[in-house]
C-alpha cells in the first residue's frame, strides 16, 4: 500500500465557498435531492452537485499518471467503480485503446456518459460487484467509496480486493477540526466520514493492500 497525489492538484487548484454553501442554501434539501444522483446532481444547479460542466480534458493528466504508475498498456484491463459520466474512463481509453469499465449507481449519469465510453459502462454498486476474482489489472475509484455507508463500505472494499491485481482509491477524508468541519460544509452525498489512519485500518482489515489517496478541504 501506497499513498499517492494523483487528484490532489487538480482539487486544490479549485477554492470553494464553504460558508455560502450552508447559508446561501437549504443544505438539507440540496443533500437530499443530491443523493438521487440523478439529472439535478449532474446537470442541474451547483449547489446540487455537479452543475453540469462541460468536459474539458482535466482528467488526462490523472489517467497519464496512472498509466505510468501501473504500467497499463493496450493489453491491460481496467474497472472503475463509481464512473459516473466516465470521463477518466474515456481518457485512459484514448490514451491505451485498452479493455476500461465503469460501474456506477446512477442511470442518468449512464444515459449522458462520454459517447465514447458510453457502453462500456454497467448499473451497479461497489458492494457486489458482478466480475470473476482477479479479472481485472487495475481497480480505481475517485471520490465514491466515503459515499457509502459502513456496511456497504466493507463489503465494497473486500469485493476490490477479491476482483482486482493491483487498485487505487481516492476519497474525501480530513487531518484536523478545521478540515472536518469544511468537509461537512462542502459535501453533499458523504456517509462516512475517516480520517486517513481510520481509511487505512478499514482496507488493510478487510484485505485491501492497494494504494490510496486523501482530498482534504483545507
Amino acid at each position: 500500500m501506497a499513498l499517492r497525489e494523483f487528484v490532489t492538484p487538480l482539487h486544490t487548484r479549485s477554492k470553494r465557498n464553504y460558508i455560502e454553501r450552508v447559508n446561501a442554501f437549504d443544505k438539507a434539501e440540496c443533500a437530499t435531492i443530491a443523493k438521487k444522483y440523478g439529472y439535478d446532481y449532474w446537470d442541474g444547479e451547483r449547489q446540487y452537485g455537479f452543475g453540469g460542466y462541460s468536459y474539458d480534458g482535466r482528467w488526462e493528466v490523472v489517467a497519464r499518471k496512472l498509466i505510468e504508475q501501473y504500467k497499463l498498456t493496450a493489453d491491460s484491463s481496467i474497472l472503475d467503480i463509481g464512473c459516473g459520466k466516465g470521463f477518466l474512463l474515456y481518457e485512459l481509453k484514448k490514451l491505451l485503446g485498452c479493455k476500461v469499465t465503469g460501474l456506477d449507481v446512477s442511470e442518468y449519469a449512464i444515459q449522458n456518459a462520454k459517447e465514447e465510453v458510453r457502453t462500456d459502462i454497467v448499473l451497479g454498486h461497489a458492494k457486489s460487484l458482478p466480475f470473476a476474482d482477479k479479472s481485472y489489472d487495475l481497480i480505481i475509484s475517485n471520490t465514491t467509496f466515503h459515499n457509502l455507508k459502513i456496511m456497504d463500505l466493507v463489503s465494497a472494499i473486500k469485493e476490490v480486493a477479491r476482483v482486482g491485481k493491483q487498485s487505487w482509491i481516492c476519497v474525501e477524508s480530513y487531518r484536523n477540526e478545521s478540515e472536518k468541519v469544511n468537509l461537512l460544509y462542502w459535501q453533499l452525498t458523504c456517509e462516512s466520514f475517516y480520517s486517513p489512519e481510520e481509511w487505512i485500518w478499514l482496507y488493510e482489515t478487510n484485505g485491501l493492500l492497494g494504494d490510496y489517496e486523501f482530498i482534504y478541504f483545507g
